[in-house]
């Protein structure tokens, strides 16, 4: 690693860590929810139902983990947890009306925290950050 790569490794460490901490103080009080669940609820949003495991993969986290969590989601009436069609034994987990509601008013409350930011910012650093948004989620996905 360049000492170049280090520093701006460490500062794009420091300015997302301290964006999602911000982002995450903007959470819906009507759904107070961990960042964790939030993640979980979004992910079902995005790609449908899916198993415990695939839930557990896409989160970077231990099945048993994933385990308590859909438990608490299921308990506040957030998911639902259903047999797979071919595998009895597979976890489906699907969005309940109330999940989906919760999703969409998380993102709601914090893209208008994030767009009244922005909106302080120069045309140049929106454009800046326009282009930097799709690399960011590939350093996400990687």
């Amino acid at each position: 690693m360049t000492l170049a790569n280090a520093e701006l490794a460490a500062g794009l460490r420091v300015a997302v860590m301290r964006l999602r901490r911000r982002l995450a103080n903007e959470h819906d009080p009507e759904h107070d929810l961990s960042i964790g669940s939030m993640a979980v609820l979004g992910g079902l949003y995005r790609h449908g139902e899916l198993t415990l495991g695939e839930l557990a993969e896409r989160e970077r986290v231990r099945p048993p983990s994933m385990t308590r969590t859909i438990k608490c989601l299921a308990e506040g009436g957030y998911v639902t947890r259903s047999s797979g069609e071919y595998d009895r034994r597979q976890v489906v987990i699907a969005l309940t009306d109330l999940g989906r509601s919760a999703v969409i008013a998380d993102r709601r409350r914090r893209d208008a925290w994030l767009s009244e930011r922005l909106g302080e910012l120069t045309v140049q650093e929106r454009d800046v950050l326009r282009a930097a948004a799709p690399i960011l989620e590939k350093l996400a996905e990687a």
